[in-house]
């Protein structure tokens, strides 16, 4: 049976090689005015999935 894809995954996760899949920090809706410039600049960076979640991204995405 083919393995469907998690949706919700592929909508939060841009996969842009075979090892390399980039994620949307967290933390961007409100209260940044609070947060110090060089927390904000970081926030508008996409952070690179860690190895140690990477096994579970394998498995809810099957074309990776």
């Amino acid at each position: 049976m083919k393995l469907k894809t998690k949706k919700l995954l592929k909508k939060r996760v841009k996969v842009t090689g075979k090892k390399k899949v980039l994620i949307r920090t967290g933390g961007q809706n409100h209260f940044n005015a609070r947060e110090s410039s060089k927390v904000t600049k970081n926030k508008r960076r996409d952070k690179q999935i860690s190895s140690a979640n990477m096994k579970n991204v394998k498995k809810l995405l099957p074309y990776l």
